[in-house]
């Protein structure tokens, strides 16, 4: 499979299209047109300050596109992926009631209920099919909404993205919900050679059989469309023929595909016209929109957002991805595009790409800011505008451009991108936001810095975080200053100091100029790498969000001031985490204090709810108890243990040292180890492990280690 020649900037613009149309939607989904009409009108623009709910959101389209495909990396890019792998990947980064689905219930929610199946041993495609939860509950939209990435990973390749389409729609969906994705997945994966939308829409009909539902209500739409000249009319044929009336369920994906084709017709090739259309039409609005938005953005690049009003800069890039691995859950729409690209070059035989030696923030996209944007405070506002260039020193890069005015004694200019949950979306409603910080305290930032030569003064940069304190507000913690001559260039570092525990929410830079001063800094890449040195701890002045920066995989999280985590698990095993899947060689160590409980200890190289290395006082088959090491790959788990006398209420010191593929750890005197750890566990995040009782852990404290 060859790649076209602007292959990730077609990814990019699809992203962005896929988030922005959840956004435009997302504040009235499963709105009526009638009431659409009443009470908004006809949806041009974001709506969601009239809504009074914030503009990024958590949302299953979003968490479910970009998790789902994971299952490619974790089964080794392997073409011929299974249902059952999906299903695996479903069950290591859902967390249940917590991440991704609408957790309706059995019967209700089919994705719910299908995760059910699957955790209840019923392995995919049984656990979606119509024979096992029938036809209603079989064929509602979520094939549909989680289908792009397939597409972006097989692009000009129709017969294979709606094979993958097929093969993940199986783990929750069957019957009509199937051939819906299929026919978005064919479409979008053609859109990245074809430009024309009949010839598209072709592309997705020879996918699906001619006698289905959805190959006759695309015929019908398109012959409507031809005839009536007004999207309003059609839409009244839509719902007058295919309307949740005649097509059960919470949300079927049958009247929203039609929708689809709506917003597609009648939009053309002007981006906000066709998300307006299929936004102002009703039902699930965000779905709708953003596989819109998506296919649009694939077949005409970033060019569609060029006309008409500007939907990129409210959104900055910004999107959430809340799973169980919460290092990747604070993300942007650049850091998924790469994600996405780079596995779409693996399955082309080609090798990724890592732009400026792999930094964080590298802004190498036409347009892209990472989620940086002007401070709003009262010392900042006004004063900066953020703007992606060209770098006229290096041919075919790109990097942020901070143009600063009104500069002076008590006025700078902030720039700043989320590291963390940030105070607007703590209370998020609907779909919960599950993240770990991206940065802490204790690792080195490197960031690249040149001001512009034609500035009429010296500026003084300095780089700051945001980090939470006793009373869950942000505060400020800075860097060193660096004063740039007009011309002048810096590449910098500086380590991140201690933050007793609290968890840093953004990271940034602020710009420092004489009274009235002015001049542009740019800011080519910003990074860090490398696992923290610091403890976990309750912090000395309180607050809630330091808790907030675990990721919650266990049935209780109590705050007892008495114990630091005091965790409970009533069945199964529960995973308490923190960090991202870049933190490889490290020494973690706890105290534990085992009350009623089955096995706990410490989890490390973590990457997800089923993948990770554990250390753990335990149970053998017997009923002794013995010092366990286990490495699990989903299913697939082995296991090392030693006899080791601990006891309930008596608290066990836990170290676990992994580097490279080696894991030795220890229970006090205990030794245990481990040679040849998977390939698969490279890297992780570190977790706090329960099965089936209740545990107490106190501080925990991680620092890198040496592979040698």
């Amino acid at each position: 499979m060859s790649l076209p020649t602007d292959y990730l900037e077609r990814i990019y613009a699809g992203v962005l299209g896929k988030i922005i149309g959840v956004y435009l939607g997302r504040p009235f989904e499963g709105w009526s047109h009638e009431r659409i009409m009443a009470e908004l009108g006809e949806v041009w623009y974001y709506v969601h300050e009239r809504r009074g709910v914030p503009l990024i959101v958590t949302d299953d389209d979003i968490a479910g596109t970009l998790t789902f495909l994971r299952a490619l990396p974790d089964h080794e890019y392997q073409l011929s992926l299974t249902p059952a792998q999906i299903g695996e990947t479903w069950l290591n980064y859902i967390i249940e009631h917590r991440t991704i689905l609408w957790w309706g219930g059995m019967g209700n929610s089919t994705e719910h209920t299908a995760y059910l199946r699957l955790k209840h041993g019923i392995a995919a495609p049984r656990s979606g099919s119509m024979a096992l939860n029938g036809q209603v509950v079989a064929e509602q939209i979520g094939p549909q909404i989680f289908v792009d990435g397939w597409a972006m990973v097989a692009p000009g390749d129709p017969e294979r993205a709606a094979e993958f389409a097929r093969r993940a729609a199986l783990v929750s969906h069957d019957g009509e919900a199937v051939y819906g994705a299929q026919v978005i997945a064919a479409m979008e994966a053609q859109a990245f050679v074809e430009a024309d939308l009949q010839r598209l829409i072709d592309t997705g009909l020879r996918i699906i059989p001619a006698d289905s539902v959805i190959a006759r209500l695309i015929h019908d739409v398109r012959d409507w469309h031809a005839r009536d000249g007004d999207w309003r009319v059609t839409r009244e044929r839509i719902a007058a023929r295919y309307g949740y009336d005649r097509y059960g369920g919470n949300c079927h994906i049958v009247p929203n595909h039609a929708l689809i084709h709506l917003g597609l017709l009648y939009g053309g090739d002007d981006l906000q016209r066709a998300l307006m259309i299929t936004n102002t039409a009703g039902w699930d609005t965000d779905c709708n929109a953003a596989n819109v938005g998506c296919l649009l953005g694939i077949k005409n690049g970033l060019a569609a957002f060029d006309a008409g009003a500007d939907l990129r800069t409210p959104v900055a890039d910004r999107l959430y991805n809340s799973t169980a691995d919460g290092g990747q859950a604070i993300s942007d729409a650049v850091r998924e595009s790469y994600a996405i690209a780079n596995i779409g070059r693996r399955l082309a035989g080609m090798s990724p790409l890592n732009p400026k030696d792999g930094a964080r923030f590298h802004f190498s996209l036409p347009g892209s800011v990472q989620g940086f944007r002007s401070d709003d405070a009262v010392d900042a506002r006004g004063t900066l505008a953020i703007e992606n260039v060209i770098d006229t020193r290096a041919p075919g890069e790109r990097r942020l451009a901070l143009h600063a005015r009104g500069l002076g004694p008590g006025r700078v200019g902030r720039a700043l991108s989320d590291t963390f949950i940030p105070p607007e979306a703590i209370a998020m409603p609907g779909y919960m936001l599950l993240a770990s910080p991206t940065l802490h305290s204790g690792q080195t930032l490197t960031y690249a810095l040149a001001a512009d030569s034609a500035n009429p003064n010296p500026l003084t940069v300095v780089p700051v975080v945001q980090v939470y304190d006793g009373a869950d507000r942000l505060v400020p913690c800075h860097g060193p200053r660096v004063t740039l001559t007009p011309g002048q260039s810096q590449r910098l570092s500086w380590r991140v100091p201690d933050t007793d525990g609290q968890p840093i929410a953004a990271v940034g830079l602020e710009v420092q100029g004489v009274p009235h001063g002015s001049g542009t800094v740019y800011l080519d890449s910003l990074g860090w790498e490398g696992v923290p040195t610091l403890t976990f701890k309750r912090p000395a002045a309180g607050g809630t969000m330091w808790r907030r920066a675990w990721v919650d995989g266990v049935d209780q999280f109590d705050d007892w001031r008495i114990e630091t985590y005091r965790l409970v698990q009533n069945a199964g095993t529960g995973l308490l985490m923190q960090g991202g899947r870049e933190w490889r060689d490290y020494v973690v160590q706890a105290d534990v204090t085992p009350h009623l409980v089955q096995a706990c200890g410490i989890a490390v190289r973590v990457q997800g709810m089923r993948r990770y290395v554990a250390l753990t006082l335990d149970h053998d088959e017997r009923g002794g108890r013995v010092l366990r090491l286990t490495e699990r790959i989903e299913d697939r788990q082995r296991i090392i243990e030693q006899p080791h006398a601990w006891e309930y209420g008596q608290t066990v010191h836990l170290q676990v040292r992994v580097a490279g593929r080696e894991v030795h750890a220890s229970a006090g005197t205990t030794a245990i180890m481990l040679d040849d750890l998977a390939t698969a566990l490279d890297g992780g995040a570190i977790g706090l492990l329960v099965s089936e009782g209740r545990v107490a852990f106190e501080d925990v404290a991680i620092a890198p280690c040496d592979v040698s």
